[in-house]
């Protein structure tokens, strides 16, 4: 969706437009592309996925996850004064609350098992 956006923000953009937005540097190694970065210009890359194998530490990782994406979109939307855009960032920053519920949900439930004697291998209990 984000990629959409941006293509429809960029379509026909023109050399003089590239310039003065500061969108140059990005514009000559990706055109209009998304390219997975964040805003200082860093791309994305695997170490992002923190996964340990334990449920609740990974469902805490994904909470995590979910409200730092949520206080971008807030970001986005105190920055942004185009309707169209915050229509698709309003929408995605709800998709990233009701994700954040749906993990909290999974963590509870999770939390219960473990609470059970010996339900999963890494349960150590005695």
């Amino acid at each position: 969706m984000v990629g959409t956006l941006v293509n429809q923000l960029t379509k026909g953009t023109n050399a003089k437009c590239v310039k003065e937005s500061g969108f140059e540097d990005y514009f000559i190694n990706h055109s209009t592309g998304v390219y997975p970065a964040n805003t200082n210009g860093s791309p994305f890359n695997a170490m992002a996925i923190a996964v340990t194998g334990d449920p609740v530490t990974d469902l805490n990782e994904d909470l995590a996850a979910e409200q730092k994406a949520r206080s971008t979109y807030d970001n986005i939307l105190r920055l942004s004064d185009d309707p169209d855009v915050n229509d698709v960032i309003k929408f995605l920053r709800e998709r990233e609350i009701v994700h954040y519920q749906r993990f909290g949900e999974a963590l509870r439930r999770v939390e219960e098992k473990l609470r059970e004697k010996n339900k999963y291998y890494m349960h150590t209990t005695k």
